[in-house]
C-alpha cells in the first residue's frame, strides 16, 4: 500500500488545467515527461514502493499528462489485469479502439469496475444523462466496451460538446477509481 504522504503528492499530479481529451492530445499546462518521472521516482522510490506498483503509477500518470508512448512502455510490460487496463485506456485515446478492446478483454470483470460503475453512475444522474448511465453502468456494472464504443462515436463527431465533455469527465473517474485501486492493493 502506497502511503498517504506520496499518494498526496502523486495525486497532485493530476490537477492539470483541463481533464485529457479522449484522444492523444497535447493539451495546454500538461508536464514535460522527464519532469513527472523525476518527481515520481522521488515520490515512489522515497515511499518503497513495488516495481510493478510504481509502474502502475507512473503509467497513469504519464496518460493524464498525454505521454501515451511513454506510458505504452511500462504498461505492456505488466502482466496482469490491472496491466491489461491501463494498456487499454492507452489504446482508447491513441485512438486504436479495437486494440482497446482487446487489452480490455484481457482484463476481464477487474476489481476496481465496480467503484467505476457507482461514482459514473452517480455522475451521470446528476447530468440527467439516464440513457448514457442505462448504456455504460448497465445493472450497475462498469462496462468498458460500451465506454470504448462512446469515445469512438465521439471522435467521429457523432456526440455532442456536452457528451464529449461527459465523457472527459468519466474517464476521469475511472483513472481516479484506478490508480486509488493501484495505490490501496498493491505492495
Amino acid at each position: 500500500m502506497l502511503n498517504g504522504e506520496a499518494k498526496q503528492e502523486i495525486q497532485k499530479l493530476f490537477e492539470t488545467l483541463q481533464l485529457p481529451d479522449l484522444g492523444p492530445g497535447p493539451r495546454p499546462g500538461i508536464k514535460p515527461e522527464a519532469e513527472l518521472k523525476k518527481h515520481l521516482d522521488k515520490c515512489l522510490v522515497d515511499a518503497r514502493t513495488p516495481f510493478e506498483q510504481r509502474e502502475l503509477i507512473s503509467a497513469l500518470v504519464l496518460l493524464w499528462h498525454d505521454h501515451l508512448d511513454a506510458a505504452h512502455e511500462l504498461a505492456q510490460e505488466i502482466d496482469n489485469a490491472t496491466g491489461a487496463f491501463v494498456h487499454g485506456i492507452m489504446h482508447r485515446r491513441e485512438p486504436d479502439y479495437g486494440n482497446a478492446a482487446y487489452w480490455f478483454r484481457r482484463v476481464g470483470k477487474h476489481a476496481a469496475f465496480g467503484e467505476i460503475a457507482n461514482r459514473a453512475g452517480k455522475a451521470l444522474e446528476t447530468k440527467g444523462e439516464a440513457e448514457l448511465a442505462r448504456k455504460l453502468t448497465p445493472g450497475g456494472e462498469w462496462d468498458a466496451f460500451a465506454f470504448i464504443s462512446a469515445c469512438e462515436r465521439a471522435a467521429r463527431n457523432s456526440a455532442s460538446d456536452e457528451e464529449r465533455k461527459t465523457l472527459r469527465e468519466l474517464q476521469a473517474i475511472e483513472t481516479s477509481v484506478l490508480f486509488d485501486w493501484i495505490c490501496d492493493q498493491h505492495g
